[in-house]
């Protein structure tokens, strides 16, 4: 049945503990941060006022209005997380409550329905249930990465919201989001582009955001960077974030900090770094403006931070003409980053105790 129709929701569960079910045959070890179609997604839409009942479907092809305001006016909004097997066998997400709040942050900043916590869970969920064969296995390095979305479709032509809309869940199994497995030092480079105006919607996670900023990432690699790093928009002094990382920073005093500021996307990742290092490395924590040029040189460490990257530690930033090593030679992971990262990966897999309550178990 895997093979041919999509199944109802009440058959998830039976079909995923039938022994039939086997994984997927992958080199999990090997595989980068690409798509991969999976055999099922979740597919809702808001018309007319109101909620459908969605359903799991096997077409991964969404037929659009050329008219429709997703693709004209980027009316759309996206979230990022990952399905994980613990050693035990279970299937865990991590803090998936906080990517719903911040979905709905998104679609009423664009004039879009809000996607009830109940759907957005049981969409997840059943997405995830139904591909159980593409959940890469415990200890290979990868993840399935899930991907909600809600798009404004139908006739249209004016700037006006959309009269009809899709929340859509699809999963793909992934590896790193850097070419280098585990812990991978990268390098940025402080681009002289602007990511997001103030009060604009740099802190909502909108497609918009990150279209602007390809040419930015071309740029820095060009120069030998991973991504490109931003300063905010008003001054061009202060750091905002990465390409698609947020960052935090590693002082002098046992203090970690992360930029304020109203431009940059409230990270779930980064979130929980802070918490870690308050509550594990008893470290002081600051949620500040930092402006790079002036406190470069009390800068002991520096990650990005993400869904997809995890936590990447930064070796080096290119500003001023010039490359600046952050930590030692900008090549070594430090010990702050390094420990930050093995009890978020801990957690996140299931391997150390979920003291903060995490983790969402998806029963199979």
């Amino acid at each position: 049945m895997l093979d041919n129709m999509p199944p109802k929701s009440s058959e998830t569960r039976k079909l995923n503990l039938d022994a039939n079910v086997t994984k997927k045959d992958l080199k999990w070890a090997e595989l980068g941060f690409q798509y991969h179609k999976t055999d099922y997604r979740f597919s809702a839409v808001h018309e007319n006022g109101h909620w459908k009942d969605g359903a799991l479907i096997g077409d991964e092809i969404i037929e659009i209005h050329e008219g429709a305001p997703s693709l004209h006016y980027a009316q759309q909004c996206f979230e990022g997380l990952k399905a994980q097997t613990a050693k035990d066998g279970r299937v865990v997400l991590f803090r998936p409550d906080l990517n719903s709040e911040r979905m709905n942050q998104a679609a009423t900043r664009l004039l879009m329905p809000e996607v009830p916590n109940e759907m957005f869970s049981q969409a997840i969920e059943e997405t995830v249930r139904a591909n159980y064969a593409w959940i890469p296995p415990y200890g290979s390095g990868a993840s399935l990465y899930i991907r909600p979305m809600l798009i404004g479709e139908g006739e249209n032509l004016g700037l006006n919201p959309a009269q009809r809309f899709q929340f859509r869940v699809f999963v793909s199994p992934v590896g790193p989001y850097y070419k280098e497995a585990g812990l991978a030092v990268i390098s940025l480079a402080v681009s002289n582009m602007d990511r997001a105006a103030p009060n604009g919607t740099g802190s909502y996670k909108v497609g918009a955001n990150y279209a602007g900023g390809l040419l930015a990432t071309r740029k820095a690699q060009e120069l030998g960077a991973n991504e490109a790093l931003y300063l905010d928009s008003a001054e061009g002094r202060y750091i905002d974030e990465a390409g698609s990382a947020n960052i935090i920073i590693a002082m002098k005093g046992a203090k970690v900090i992360t930029p304020l500021s109203d431009a940059i996307l409230p990270s779930i990742t980064r979130r929980s770094l802070m918490e870690i290092a308050a509550r594990q490395l008893n470290m002081k924590i600051e949620e500040r403006p930092i402006e790079l040029r002036a406190e470069y040189t009390n800068f002991i460490e520096m990650g990005a931070c993400g869904t997809a990257a995890v936590l990447s530690p930064v070796g080096r930033i290119w500003f001023d003409d010039s490359w600046h090593a952050v930590f030692e030679d900008g090549q070594t992971v430090g010990p702050i980053m390094q420990e930050m990262y093995d009890i978020l990966v801990g957690i996140q897999k299931g391997d150390l105790a979920d003291h903060y309550g995490w983790l969402h178990e998806v029963s199979i």
